[in-house]
């Protein structure tokens, strides 16, 4: 059995979960989210304050979609209650970000022309300085990609540090060849 499928899922205030056939909708105050399950393997009911996922056998497969459909319903609650966010910095001389509205970011970092990014419905950006980029939304998934493929459009090159790079992250540098060769 997933140990981490045996936790409920505690719904705070303000949150409604609803379980219909094979999917499960939650609503909240930063949006609405719906997910499919496989009803083979687990099964999904709201207990008052709580969701609970329940394996439907012992098996390697059934104990795997009982944790993983558990961590997406609480992905769904937590970010429909609170919401999800990622935070980029750029690094370069000249390299600027810009937001276009709450669903559009342009880049301009080194290329002759300018990179433009559309937000899908749900996940907002934010450019509070020309080289940070806040990407927020309910959808964890939607929000973690986004990001990604922003950071792939320049990302971050080892010897001067230059591109795109998550707020957390850290860039492991590379001497030169001036630095290496003594």
């Amino acid at each position: 059995m997933s140990l981490i499928g045996k936790k409920p899922v505690a719904i705070p205030s303000g949150v409604t979960v609803q379980v219909e056939g094979d999917q499960v909708k939650v609503k909240g105050p930063k949006g609405e989210l719906t997910q499919s399950f496989e009803p083979y393997y687990v099964a999904v009911e709201v207990d008052g304050t709580d969701v609970k996922v329940t394996a439907k056998a012992e098996t390697r497969a059934h104990s795997a979609r009982h944790g993983l459909y558990r961590s997406l319903i609480s992905n769904m609650v937590e970010g429909c209650a609170k919401g999800f966010e990622r935070q980029l910095e750029i690094n370069g001389v000249g390299y600027t970000a810009k937001a276009g509205g709450p669903s559009k970011l342009t880049l301009n970092i080194g290329f002759c022309h300018p990179v433009e990014f559309e937000m899908p419905k749900g996940v907002t950006v934010e450019t509070p300085s020309n080289t940070r980029i806040i990407i927020k939304g309910a959808d964890k998934q939607a929000v973690g990609q986004i990001a990604a493929n922003i950071r792939r459009v320049r990302p971050p090159e080892p010897y001067k540090g230059k591109g795109i790079k998550y707020a957390e992250e850290q860039i492991r540098r590379k001497a030169g060849k001036a630095v290496a060769g003594k």
